[in-house]
């Protein structure tokens, strides 16, 4: 049961309740009984990045201790769309855009969770049978001033900003896939955690032993400042290219590399401690780096292909070494033409010089020499270099 409960810690922002957690772990080690380990996902996106494994490899950890996972798609909560951190009303998706997008969630998901083992479901299987009067008797269960102490529904009461009724039924919904699944525990983000609270509470009022939940932190962008995110172009996708993936985690900062290291990474936590002490006792961090973005890229391909992407990397800084501590930009505008994103970036002066410098070969985008000056740029998390000296990390959006 120790062994449990420090995976369950491990990286975890809270765990509610933990004398709970620790009676249900109890119970199923003497009886044999796997725990039910529920997390639900809204396919509001059609691909996952590394931002979601974070709570998928909490669920692979619990997975591996012989528990039941059951990865939930949101596919009617996904009509509603989650109002969570948000000051607007969120526009629900379409059938036809939810049906689109659930196709690949479970197949990325399998990347992380083992495939056999892992229970896949979808909350139109009792949500849609619900009808009018079952929706009614629900939201008997709740009162409306439970519902309006989330900080976001509050802030947005109290600035005047309006808030759909359907936006309400959410947390419901969420929390009545607990009572359908009969959820030992409940997976989810810092930004969940009212939804998750209410499945505590609508478990007991249908008579079945609350549930336990388990938040994990945000994790953030190459960019360092937002959470990750595909709309904000600071990501990094579970199905991208091993080179790509692996540049990209090459770009992080090293006070976010260590960030990563405790949320993405498989490796115990007193090695990467260890690891840790060393880079500041003088081990170069770029070390640390290399071992992070190899493990991410074997974890989603290859063995191989993290070598590979290694040798590639390697091969495109040769002529030179990125600066430690290069920069950091950010830029709004894409798609951005690349002579205005080095001007933008302070890397050059006019768009003129920026110009001259493309075509004389001057100017590196992920190490790999641009010479396009047609050459526009999508969103994304990019180290620009212009001549041997000028470096910036630019995150455009």
């Amino acid at each position: 049961m120790r062994h449990a409960l420090e995976v369950s810690l491990r990286g975890c922002e809270e765990l509610l309740i933990r004398s709970e957690w620790q009676a249900k772990l109890v119970r199923s080690e003497a009886s044999g009984e796997p725990l039910r380990i529920k997390l639900g996902l809204d396919p509001t996106a059609p691909d996952l990045h590394i931002g979601h494994t974070v709570v998928l490899n909490k669920m692979r950890q619990l997975q591996d201790l012989g528990h039941k996972v059951i990865f939930l798609i949101g596919d009617f909560t996904a009509m509603i769309g989650d109002p969570s951190g948000r000051n607007t009303t969120r526009p629900p998706l379409t059938r036809e855009q939810i049906e689109e997008n659930a196709r690949t969630y479970f197949n990325q998901a399998s990347l992380v969770l083992d495939a056999q083992k892992t229970e896949i479901r979808y909350n139109s299987e009792w949500c849609d049978p619900l009808g009018a009067r079952g929706m009614i008797e629900l939201a008997a269960k709740y009162t409306l001033a439970r519902m309006m102490e989330r900080d976001d529904f509050t802030k947005r009461f109290k600035g005047g900003l309006p808030i759909s009724v359907h936006e309400l039924l959410y947390p419901l919904m969420q929390g009545y896939d607990s009572v359908a699944l009969k959820s030992d525990l409940e997976l989810g983000g810092t930004d969940q955690k009212f939804n998750l609270l209410v499945g505590r509470e609508l478990q007991r009022e249908y008579g079945q032993e609350p549930q336990c939940i388990l938040t994990m932190p945000l994790l953030e962008g190459l960019d360092g400042v937002d959470k990750m995110s595909k709309s904000k172009g600071n990501y990094v996708g579970i199905t991208e290219a091993p080179a790509q993936m692996f540049g990209k985690l090459m770009s992080i900062s090293d006070p976010l590399m260590w960030r990563y290291f405790t949320l993405l990474s498989f490796r115990p936590m007193a090695e990467i401690g260890r690891l840790k002490e060393e880079c500041a006792q003088g081990r170069n961090p770029r070390d640390a780096k290399v071992m992070l973005a190899q493990e991410i890229v074997e974890r989603f391909h290859s063995r191989a292909a993290a070598e590979q992407a290694l040798a590639d990397f390697e091969a495109r800084f040769r002529e030179g070494a990125i600066p430690d501590d290069i920069p950091e930009v950010l830029l709004a505008g894409a798609p951005m033409p690349v002579a205005q994103l080095l001007k933008q970036a302070g890397l050059v002066p006019s768009t003129s010089e920026a110009m001259r410098n493309l075509a004389q070969g001057g100017v590196r985008i992920d190490g790999a020499r641009v010479e396009d000056r047609a050459l526009k740029l999508d969103p994304g998390t990019y180290v620009v270099q212009v001549g041997k000296r000028r470096f910036a990390r630019v995150t455009l959006s």
